[in-house]
């Protein structure tokens, strides 16, 4: 199996891919917020919460990311990750799948601090929280 690379990782919101608007793509696990833990949950070491996490550019084009965001905000859609960058999903390349929540950033929506590089961009940050831990696709498309 090749170790991920820093280079091809893909990610589709719904139906669009938006590779192009993002920097940063990372799902993450942490011990789930509850005010009820079951003695199931506890015997398995708790709860679990499972995040989508994403830097985009800002981009105000009605067909971007950032757009989608602003319509959304409150909308269920699902995800995928292709961390390979493959077109079809293999055991040893495989894609993964869920369901998130959109939802506004907290903090910096729009906007940022100056600077003088033609290329630099005016970024955000988001964080997704999954319905269940996602799942990991070995057959088909992305």
């Amino acid at each position: 199996m090749t170790a991920l690379g820093t280079r091809l990782l893909k990610i589709m919101v719904g139906s669009t891919e938006y590779t192009a608007e993002v920097s940063r793509c990372q799902i993450v696990a942490a011990a789930a917020d509850s005010d009820f833990t079951s003695f199931e949950d506890a015997a398995s070491g708790g709860a679990r919460e499972y995040a989508l996490e994403l830097t985009m550019k800002q981009d105000m084009a009605s067909t971007s990311l950032w757009r989608y965001i602003w319509s959304q905000a409150g909308q269920t859609v699902a995800v995928k990750v292709n961390p390979y960058g493959n077109t079809t999903a293999t055991v040893d390349e495989p894609h993964v799948t869920g369901n998130v929540t959109v939802v506004e950033p907290d903090g910096v929506l729009l906007g940022g601090e100056a600077n003088s590089s033609t290329s630099a961009r005016m970024t955000v940050d988001v964080r997704w929280v999954f319905e269940a831990k996602p799942v990991e696709v070995t057959t088909g498309a992305f």
